[in-house]
């Protein structure tokens, strides 16, 4: 294949929102892929080493693993009223409304049941619900509509 093609192959590849192509020309085949910026790609595998006997550490989430197992510090602000706090199960953008032109989801002061909408979570550009996971009054609505959240994020209060 000719060095040109592969250049404009290259070209055509970062001008894109691709992360690989491959184009084959009768028996001459090139494969081309990126990883995104800053991204940390190893020269060679870890080498394997025999392991000795560990304590098994239960699992963790991110979060909890870069704390070193402790929840992260709640944001300063007020503090959440006592009850069940129903929090972010992902990052990305939260929603109380279906859409901006409608009403939210909860209320402060409304009862809700187990299993009912309270509010949305855009990540990846899909609409994630987030349920109640428990049935009572919605205390408190932490999340504002249409600002980030992070994983593990107290968004609500249901007592």
């Amino acid at each position: 294949m000719d060095l040109r093609k592969i250049k404009k192959l290259i070209d055509l590849l970062e001008d894109s929102n691709l992360a690989e192509i491959e184009i084959k020309e009768g028996e001459e085949s090139v494969r081309l892929a990126r990883t995104p910026r800053g991204a940390f790609v190893p020269a060679q595998p870890a080498p394997q080493y025999a392991a000795a006997a560990e304590p098994v550490m239960p699992m963790q989430s991110p979060v909890q693993a870069a704390t070193g197992g402790a929840r992260p510090a709640e944001p300063t602000g007020p503090a959440l009223p006592d009850g069940h706090v129903v929090r972010s199960p992902m990052v990305g953008t939260f929603y109380a409304s279906p859409a901006p032109d409608k009403p939210p989801f909860v209320t402060v002061g409304q009862a809700v049941n187990a299993g009912d909408t309270l509010a949305i979570v855009e990540a990846m550009k899909m609409f994630n619900p987030i349920e109640a996971d428990v049935g009572g009054t919605v205390l408190a609505i932490v999340g504002e509509s249409g600002q980030p959240v992070e994983f593990d994020q107290p968004l609500f209060v249901i007592g």
